[in-house]
């Protein structure tokens, strides 16, 4: 549902002055309607999308493109980013207190989330032209993790050196 819901609000993102119907962005995005539909009721609960009712009534974005991140994107159609249950918050596992790794996965879970703040649904959809060019790096992870993610990712690996 992620995948669709990037879709839809790039859709929404490349024509932000226009109120578009679940039926429109069906045929501009080729996503079936009845995805479309649970997706943006998704998106609206998650803050992400404001409806309008009536004739002329449709969906845009809650706030400018530049200003929705991956993480909000993700947040709002899986919840919160976890790499592993102890990584969410500390007192999530049984076994913490006698474990040993979950402070390493929470500052692991802790990179991947500032890379998602840091990565934009302006630039998931192409409307940056500050975004970065794929380096050996980026092309190494792409299929792992896509392609401004993995730039996203690279910046936070690297600021987080210590």
């Amino acid at each position: 549902m992620t995948d669709y819901a990037t879709v839809l609000l790039a859709a929404l993102a490349r024509d932000e002055a226009a109120r578009l119907s679940a039926g429109e962005l069906a045929a501009r995005t080729h996503i079936a309607a009845p995805t479309v539909a649970k997706v943006l009721k998704l998106l609206h609960r998650g803050g992400l999308v404001r409806s309008t009712r009536g004739l002329h009534g449709g969906y845009t974005l809650a706030r400018p493109a530049a200003a929705i991140s991956a993480a909000a994107i993700l947040d709002a159609l899986e919840g919160p980013v976890a790499v592993t249950d102890c990584s969410a918050a500390e007192g999530q596992c049984q076994i913490e207190t006698t474990c040993g790794v979950g402070r390493a996965w929470q500052r692991v879970n802790l990179a991947i989330r500032r890379s998602l703040y840091d990565v934009s649904l302006a630039q998931l959809a192409g409307l940056d032209p500050g975004a970065v060019r794929l380096g050996a790096f980026e092309r190494e992870l792409q299929p792992a993790v896509g392609g401004r993610a993995a730039a996203a990712l690279r910046r936070g690996l690297l600021r987080n050196r210590t």
